[in-house]
C-alpha cells in the first residue's frame, strides 16, 4: 500500500528509535522562506508551503472578462474590499432612489405645500432631501415605520415604488449570496491539513520510493480525499525549445487507487521510482545538483458542509532528503490509537543506495541472472567446477557498477530496518492478542 498508518509502540514513553535517528538532527523548515545549501543559490518558490502560487498577472489587457463574472470577481476580493463594496452598493442605491423620491415631490409641489392640510402629497411627511432619504430606506429594507408613507393619488410614486422593490430585491440576492459564499469558502478548512515539511527517498520493498505525509487535524473527515504531485522543472526539448517551469505528473497510486486516501490519522503518500518516474535517472548526487519544486494538491469535501476543499504544498529540491524515513507517530493505547504530532515533520537517516533506481534495478537484475547461470563444473559436481563459478562470479561482479558494491551493507541495514519495524509492529499490537 502507498498510505501507510504509522504504528509505534504501545506506551507513552519515549520511542526507540534507531541509532541514525539518535544522531540525527532534526531540520526545521520555514514555511515560507527559501531553504538554501551551501553551492545553490536561493530559488523563487512555484507555490509556498501554505499553499499559495507565486504566479501574478501582469500586462492583461482584457480587463473586461472580470466584469463579465462579476459575481466570482466580488468573492475573490480581499475582505476588506469586499466590505467596502457591500456597503457602498446599498448606500449608493438608498441615496439613488432617495433623490428621485425627493425629485418627485419638488416637481409634484408637495414641498411648497406642507403646511396645506387640503394637498394630497405622493408622500405624506415628506419635508425634503432627509425625510426622502429615509423613506427610501424603509422602503427597499421593508422596515415601514408608519409615519411616512406613499399615496394613491401619485401613479408615479407607485410605479417607483414597484422599481424600488424589484431592484431591491436582486441587489439583496447578489450582495447577501456574494457574501454567504466568501464566508462559507473552505480554504480555512486547509488550514488544518498538514503536509510533512520535507519528503524523503528512501527504500520500500526493495524499490525506491519518494515519499511525503499527510494529516488532518480535525475529527471531522475529508470526503472522497484524493492527492496527486507534480514535477515542477524547466526542460529543454530535443528541438531546443525550452520549456520553462515544465509540470510532469508524479504518480501516487493513480493507477492503482491508492491515491484514494481515507485521511483518519496521518499517511505517507509513496512515489515508486520505476521506469515511468521522472526520477528514474536521478542519483543522490545528482539529486544535489538538479533545481526542482514538487507540488503537492490534496482534494476532497468537506464531511460538514460537502464543499470541496483543497490543500496544496510543495518540496523544492533541498527539502527532499535522500536515505531518510519518517518517525513513526501513531500509538496504541487503551481502546484508542493515539497520534503524536509533535513527530509529524521527524525523519531519520537509513542505509539507501546512493545510485539511482535504474542502475540499481540493472544491477539486481544482472545479479539474478549470474545467480541462475551453471557453472563449468556444477554438471560434473566436482569442486573444480565450483571453484571456476566463484571466479566467474568475481570476476563479473565488477562489471555492475557502485551499487554492487555497497549491496551487502544496505542489504544489511534494510534486514535491520525491517527486524526494527516488525518490533515496532508487534509492539503496537500485542495488546491485541
Amino acid at each position: 500500500m502507498n498510505q501507510d498508518m504509522d504504528i509505534g509502540v504501545t506506551s507513552r514513553e519515549p520511542k526507540k528509535i534507531p541509532k541514525q535517528a539518535r544522531d540525527d538532527v532534526p531540520i526545521a523548515t520555514d514555511r515560507t522562506r527559501l531553504i538554501s545549501t551551501e553551492g545553490k543559490k536561493p530559488r523563487q518558490r512555484y507555490m509556498e508551503k501554505s499553499g499559495k502560487c507565486n504566479v501574478h498577472h501582469g500586462n492583461v489587457q482584457e480587463t473586461y472578462r472580470y466584469l463579465s463574472d462579476l459575481f466570482t470577481t466580488l468573492v475573490d476580493l480581499k475582505w476588506r474590499f469586499n466590505l467596502l463594496v457591500f456597503t457602498m452598493v446599498y448606500t449608493i442605491t438608498w441615496l439613488f432612489f432617495g433623490f428621485i423620491w425627493w425629485l418627485i415631490a419638488y416637481i409634484r409641489g408637495d414641498l411648497d405645500h406642507l403646511e396645506d392640510e387640503n394637498w394630497i402629497p405622493c408622500v405624506e411627511n415628506l419635508s425634503g432631501f432627509v425625510s426622502a432619504f429615509l423613506f427610501s430606506i424603509e422602503t427597499e429594507t421593508t422596515i415601514g415605520y408608519g409615519h411616512r408613507v406613499i399615496t394613491e393619488k401619485c401613479p408615479e410614486g407607485i410605479v417607483l415604488l414597484l422599481v424600488q422593490a424589484i431592484l431591491g430585491s436582486i441587489v439583496n440576492a447578489f450582495m447577501v449570496g456574494c457574501m454567504f459564499v466568501k464566508i462559507s469558502q473552505p480554504k480555512k478548512r486547509a488550514e488544518t491539513l498538514m503536509f510533512s515539511n520535507n519528503a524523503v527517498i528512501s527504500m520500500r520493498d526493495e524499490k525506491l520510493c519518494l515519499m511525503f505525509r499527510v494529516g488532518d487535524l480535525r475529527n471531522s473527515h475529508i470526503v472522497e480525499a484524493s492527492i496527486r504531485a507534480k514535477l515542477i522543472k524547466s526542460k529543454q526539448t530535443k528541438e531546443g525549445e525550452f520549456i520553462p517551469l515544465n509540470q510532469t505528473d508524479i504518480n501516487v497510486g493513480f493507477d492503482t487507487g491508492d491515491d484514494r486516501l481515507f485521511l483518519v490519522s496521518p499517511l505517507i503518500i509513496s512515489h515508486e521510482i520505476n521506469e515511468k518516474s521522472p526520477f528514474w535517472e536521478m542519483s543522490r548526487t545528482q539529486l544535489e545538483k538538479e533545481e526542482f519544486e514538487i507540488v503537492v494538491i490534496l482534494e476532497g469535501m468537506v464531511e460538514a458542509t460537502g464543499m470541496t476543499c483543497q490543500a496544496r504544498s510543495s518540496y523544492m529540491d533541498t527539502e527532499v532528503l535522500w536515505g531518510h524515513r519518517f518517525t513513526p507517530v501513531l500509538t496504541l493505547e487503551k481502546d484508542f490509537y493515539e497520534v503524536d504530532y509533535n513527530s509529524f515533520h521527524s525523519t531519520y537517516e537509513t542505509h539507501t543506495p546512493v545510485c539511482c533506481a535504474k542502475e540499481l534495478a540493472q544491477s539486481r537484475r544482472e545479479g539474478q541472472l549470474l545467480g541462475h547461470l551453471p557453472g563449468p563444473g556444477r554438471d560434473t559436481g566436482t569442486a573444480r567446477g565450483e571453484e571456476e563459478e566463484e571466479e566467474k562470479d568475481e570476476e563479473e561482479e565488477p562489471r555492475l557498477g557502485h551499487c554492487t558494491d555497497q549491496r551487502h551493507s544496505w542489504d544489511t541495514a534494510l534486514t535491520r530496518g525491517s527486524i526494527w519495524d516488525t518490533a515496532l509492529t508487534r509492539g503496537a499490537f500485542g495488546t491485541l492478542h
